[in-house]
């Protein structure tokens, strides 16, 4: 191929200093704390947490450079020894790993402009009916990730840019922005088509989320992950629909969109178009759904980061509320990303699969803080 042309835009990064027991990165700082400053630390139970960094582990001792590519690096030396040491370890007691946290780890309080405050939402894995056929009711495609979506990194081509990731395709001799939803949904797309599914809506809502259990026309479930998107900007459908006015303040949660673009067929697709993201997606053999880490999620322990501050595969102590107002304080672990995600002290969590889920992931919108969990060194 021959030389592609590009604009690259000049992303100044403050450098990391040391000072005391602060870390500060440019407008992010890490303050550090003791673990009985964090809330809720001695009556979390840590078990499923405890598999959460076993999968995270795995992936560092692949790909440790994960932990250095966003403002807040962590040392992967440091990190890679904590991995074997959990290896050797003997955990017969639920108690075991949390005092192997306490030896390895020491927490950090993220502010960012000096405030530690931030906003976190959440996220479940949705339910759709489908086929392996397009028949009957199953008209509508769920598309696999298309053979011309290039990929490109400003920082291969100069270390000083940049980690950006910059996905589009090629046309004649010039790398162009991908096709739009809207483009797609009207004119369709040269891409596999891994499953059909019965309903517009609800594809839609599986790409709002990521991922999805399908439940096929002959009995059988099959888990449908993300695979990538087509570059685009992500334009949340709820605030859409609040700012047109077709949704009250108070209504704007995962179930009541979906049952206002189901009763408004004839102007859902054109407010669901003007979100240009479009993800595509893959069958999955995995126990749960692919977060970006590459590693099945947990219910109530993975968490969707900017990974502009916090790296993937960081331990995270979370202090939170459930809509129910109820305190949401646990250890989470940073296992995905997400396009409305953006913020130093910004997290989406991850809560299951179901209806339930559904109605409790939909509803969250909350204030809280967190604490990064650094290798002690």
């Amino acid at each position: 191929m021959k030389k592609i042309g590009l604009l690259f835009f000049a992303v100044l990064i403050a450098s990391c200093t040391l000072k005391n027991s602060e870390k500060d990165t440019g407008g992010i700082r890490l303050e550090k704390a003791s673990f009985s400053a964090l809330k809720g630390f001695e009556s979390d139970d840590f078990d499923e947490i405890k598999k959460a960094f076993a999968l995270n582990c795995t992936v560092i001792e692949k790909k440790p450079d994960i932990l250095s590519r966003g403002q807040i690096k962590i040392n992967k030396d440091a990190y890679l020894d904590v991995c074997r040491r959990y290896k050797a370890a003997d955990f017969s007691k639920k108690s075991d790993f949390k005092a192997f946290i306490k030896d390895n780890f020491e927490p950090f309080l993220v502010t960012y402009n000096g405030s530690d405050i931030g906003k976190f939402t959440s996220y479940y894995e949705a339910e759709l009916r489908a086929s392996e056929k397009k028949h009957g009711k199953y008209q509508y495609p769920i598309y696999g990730k298309p053979k011309d979506l290039v990929e490109i990194n400003l920082k291969d081509f100069d270390e000083t840019l940049p980690n950006k990731r910059i996905l589009g395709r090629v046309e004649g001799q010039k790398l162009v922005p991908y096709l739009t939803r809207e483009q797609i949904e009207t004119k369709g797309l040269d891409a596999p088509v891994i499953l059909w599914g019965d309903d517009k809506v609800d594809i839609f809502l599986m790409q709002i989320q990521g991922s999805a259990v399908a439940l096929l026309d002959d009995g059988r479930s099959v888990r449908v992950s993300y695979a990538d998107n087509n570059g685009h900007r992500f334009v949340g459908i709820g605030g859409l629909l609040l700012k047109k006015g077709l949704l009250k303040p108070g209504e704007v949660s995962m179930d009541k969109i979906s049952d206002w673009l189901k009763n408004n067929p004839e102007i859902a697709e054109v407010n669901m178009n003007e979100n240009p993201r479009f993800i595509f997606h893959q069958i999955s053999n995995a126990d749960g759904p692919l977060g970006a880490l590459g590693v099945p999620l947990t219910a109530g322990r993975s968490l969707a980061v900017d990974t502009e501050f916090i790296p993937l595969a960081s331990l995270i102590w979370l202090e939170t509320t459930e809509p129910s107002g109820k305190p949401l304080e646990k250890m989470v672990t940073a296992q995905d990303i997400g396009a409305a995600i953006k913020g130093a002290v910004r997290g989406d969590y991850f809560w299951g699969h179901g209806h339930q889920a559904l109605l409790e992931a939909g509803k969250m919108n909350a204030t809280g803080r967190y604490y990064i969990l650094l290798p002690r060194q």
